[in-house]
């Protein structure tokens, strides 16, 4: 059977590796660290994207919180003005709302604020690979 047949290659394969220039060999690593760099890119953005959408659910829910504290504000003002008013059970109707209102912003808030924590700025996927491909490149040197 022919040499050819059995390997999968031509005899003279192996010798036109071998006599690939300086230059070709240059312009093929810059490619490829080219193509490095576009797919760490990529990475990056879908990184940033994901934790974008995380932090716009954490602002969601401190918005909902701080406008929540502001009517809880505003009906414990209320509560006080009905109290120094007329001094009767109509304060204390206000007030148990305020009240109320005030512990579902709370709730609202650290719910948000716990959500904050989870988001993370760093793209740490892509440092990984990042430094992942420098150890392959220092690798490829020696």
């Amino acid at each position: 059977m022919n040499e050819s047949v059995k390997t999968g290659t031509r005899p003279d394969d192996f010798s036109v590796s071998r006599d690939r220039s300086m230059g070709e060999i240059l312009k093929d690593i810059i490619s490829n660290i080219q193509e490095i760099v576009r797919g760490e890119v990529r990475l990056a953005k879908q990184e940033v994207k994901t934790e974008a959408a995380k932090a716009w659910n954490s602002a969601r829910m401190l918005m909902v919180g701080w406008i929540l504290a502001l009517f809880a504000a505003g009906y414990v003002l209320l509560g006080i003005v009905y109290a120094l008013a007329l001094a009767i059970p109509a304060w204390a109707a206000a007030g148990g709302v305020g009240i109320a209102l005030a512990i579902a912003a709370a709730a609202s808030i650290s719910a948000g604020l716990h959500r904050l924590k989870l988001v993370h700025p760093a793209p740490e996927k892509t440092i990984e690979t990042i430094k992942e491909n420098v150890q392959w490149m220092k690798n490829q040197a020696r």
